[in-house]
């Protein structure tokens, strides 16, 4: 077949095409849209009417996901690991109703905290929630886990999470492709009661998924992706996850490693090579890309031998694992700090130049220093930057839509002069019901959408809540003469300066809506014109 040169994220949405994909859910989070930004883009899924819109947020992805199983056909799920948070509830549920066609949850973590609040490790979700797990080590295996983890997730009838980490997500290699399969036809689940959580189904359906461990563990024993590679050497024995192993490699001549290995890729562990290791090797080094998950399981379980890890301080214990970290534990160089050079002055993060969301924190500054100090709460977008200087307009920035109910409580607790700053596709994504709290209270809180029609942070996405913010704020009870709007630019500043004046001195619920086209998107626009009109 095919040999391709991919990223991590392109060939696992390769992958999911040639396996017989019939529709991908997801909401951009670095480092997982590009998967979703591929079957997009793709020909052959777009010839075949793969479903592949952006959903308005993780939980509601994993939820059509699940519909489209229970319809028979193939489904994938995308997030990134904190995305995996607001998925939660239908992503832990999704293990006890089963699947009926094949349904991947694909979660990127990202340790380092690259473009995240957290570096929390998605292995465990999939542990409390008991289903297996998938961890590629390159991005061959990425595509080669995706391909035939439809068919483990249809052979035993459960949801399969994929974890990768950054690197692998955003890193390049050559892919050899499989033979495309053809869609699942629709089917109905075997038992229609299969997917309603009623407690006396569930209790029924979580017995079945107890009773599947041991099948797990046995795929697991048997899995090419799990491989015990003996050495010489029995001094120490290796337990490489994921891209951990390839960490391993880079830091001998042609892989060679001279100490006994056991390389994990799918979980539940395979508990007779671990043990295999142990009973063969006098201390065993652990290398994980993330929390010390497997550390912990085996940590004063098996006996008193020497456990090396994260936990023990031969590796660090947050942050991306590297190549140089390893050869650290293996004891083949001394650790180095990090060097920058003096003439290298720092150079924060800031909004592009020409951002409407700058004009309306030029604004908002003015008129909050009349009130004081830490009043503004913030969200999850290209406005956080608005924290650091010059501009150190906002006070808090948590999660997806926490803005609003955070302002809320602030001003329960008797803070005067609220305000929630939050953009358009955050708002529609998480939001929404904040801000029905405070309309069901009648909060005194003022609420500003941020509107430029995109999700700016992860390259410019769609955005659900293009030319519909209006009307959903009056759906949700916002009087209407306090839904107010302006034209974010230098030239309107007095007029931004007196709404925003006047809606944060209202004693009830208002919504400012600054609008004003994010200059990245109108920048591609303008150029896929300008090329069309060449092209033509």
């Amino acid at each position: 077949m095919d040999k391709l040169l991919l990223l991590g994220d392109e060939a696992i949405g390769q992958a999911a095409i040639d396996a017989g994909l019939s529709g991908v859910y997801a909401y951009p989070g670095t480092p997982s849209t590009e998967i979703t930004e591929y079957i997009q883009k793709n020909k052959v899924a777009k010839e075949k009417g793969i479903h592949s819109e952006w959903a308005a947020n993780e939980k509601t992805a994993m939820e059509a996901a699940i519909g489209m199983s229970y319809a028979g056909k193939r489904s994938m799920v995308c997030m990134k690991h904190v995305g995996l948070n607001v998925a939660a509830d239908a992503f832990m549920n999704s293990a006890i109703t089963g699947v009926n066609g094949g349904m991947l949850v694909v979660v990127a973590d990202d340790p380092s905290m690259h473009s995240s609040q957290n570096e929390q490790d998605s292995r465990y979700f999939a542990d409390f929630a008991l289903i297996p797990i998938l961890e590629p080590s390159n991005q061959q295996e990425a595509y080669d886990m995706i391909y035939d983890g439809f068919e483990l997730s249809e052979k035993f009838n459960t949801p399969i999470l994929v974890r990768i980490t950054t690197r692998l997500a955003h890193s390049r290699a050559g892919i050899l492709r499989k033979s495309p399969k053809e869609e699942n036809k629709n089917s109905l689940p075997t038992n229609l009661k299969q997917f309603v959580l009623l407690p006396s189904i569930a209790r029924k359906n979580y017995k079945v998924l107890i009773g599947n461990q041991v099948h797990f563990e046995k795929a697991s024993e048997e899995s090419t992706y799990n491989k015990y590679i003996d050495g010489k050497d029995k001094s120490l024995g290796i337990i490489a996850a994921g891209i951990s192993y390839n960490y391993l490699l880079e830091n001998y001549e042609d892989g060679n490693v001279p100490y006994p290995v056991v390389k994990i890729g799918q979980y539940p562990l395979p508990s007779d090579m671990i043990r295999k290791l142990y009973e063969e090797c006098d201390e065993i080094l652990i290398l994980e890309d993330g929390y010390p998950f497997i550390e912990n399981k085996m940590t004063g379980v098996l006996g008193d031998k020497k456990i090396k890890g994260r936990l023990t301080g031969d590796l660090p214990r947050d942050g991306e694992l590297n190549p140089n970290h390893v050869a650290v534990a293996l004891g083949l160089e001394k650790a180095k700090e990090d060097y920058v050079a003096e003439v290298i002055a720092p150079r924060p993060p800031a909004l592009c130049p020409g951002c409407g969301h700058t004009d309306v924190f030029l604004a908002l500054n003015e008129v909050m220093a009349d009130y004081g100090p830490g009043r503004v709460f913030s969200d999850i977008g290209c406005y956080t930057l608005a924290a650091l200087p010059p501009l150190n307009a906002i006070n808090t920035c948590v999660d997806m839509g926490a803005s609003i109910p955070m302002a809320k409580g602030a001003a329960d607790a008797g803070m005067k002069h609220v305000v929630a700053f939050i953009g358009d596709s955050t708002f529609t994504h998480s939001g929404m019901t904040g801000l029905l709290d405070c309309v069901y209270e009648k909060t005194p809180i003022t609420v500003i959408i941020s509107d430029n029609d995109t999700t700016g942070m992860t390259g410019g996405q769609a955005s659900h809540a293009e030319h519909v913010l209006h009307q959903i704020c009056k759906g949700l009870g916002v009087e209407e003469e306090h839904i107010r709007s302006f034209i974010p630019l230098r030239k309107n500043h007095d007029e931004a300066v007196k709404i925003l004046k006047e809606e944060i001195e209202y004693e009830g619920v208002s919504v400012i809506i600054p609008h004003r086209e994010c200059v990245r998107t109108l920048e591609r626009k303008n150029k896929m014109k300008i090329k069309a009109k060449k092209i033509n």
